[in-house]
């Protein structure tokens, strides 16, 4: 509860967003955003709203994904299958997947699919971009299917998304 003056809490999980809440007053969504992920919490929960983690990647430089990574989240906007990312490592499709699941606890097809949610996460607190702008930048393709990827992942849909996480 923020009265100004008063700000109060009960519980550690509503402790964290009090903290939460005096970050983004003091420094703005971006910064308050990065805490909470960093922190494996949601930056403001409006119910529903999964949690905002940032996906794992190998630290090792001759991890064998090491390279991959970095080169698939450069082509989010474009069409991406586990075959071009099996090429792309020189792997076969059971040899990365296997990798995959192991580095990221994910499957490829899985992690593309946060990773697009990620972007968009980024353009909607970070852009002025359309709805349409944002599905073809983070992959998605369409608003429509945006909103629908976006709904089930996060819990609310990309509009009201922008409207509670976006930079102060």
């Amino acid at each position: 509860m923020d009265n100004g003056d008063v700000l109060a809490s009960a519980g550690k999980a509503a402790a964290i967003d009090l903290c939460l809440h005096l970050i983004r007053r003091d420094h703005g969504s971006t910064v308050a955003n990065a805490v909470a992920r960093r922190l494996v919490v949601p930056p403001h929960r409006a119910g529903g709203q999964a949690q905002y983690v940032t996906t794992p990647v190998p630290a090792r430089e001759d991890h064998p994904l090491a390279a991959l990574l970095p080169w698939a989240m450069a082509r989010l906007d474009r069409p991406l299958t586990v075959a071009d990312l099996a090429r792309q490592a020189t792997m076969s499709t059971r040899n990365l997947v296997r990798h995959f699941t192991a580095a990221t606890g994910a499957t490829p097809s899985q992690w593309l699919a946060t990773q697009r949610i990620r972007r968009a996460q980024e353009l909607l607190e970070n852009t002025d971009d359309s709805i349409d702008a944002v599905a073809e930048a983070s992959g998605m393709g369409t608003a429509t299917t945006l909103r629908r990827h976006f709904q089930r992942t996060v819990g609310v849909p990309p509009d009201t998304y922008r409207r509670t996480f976006r930079r102060s």
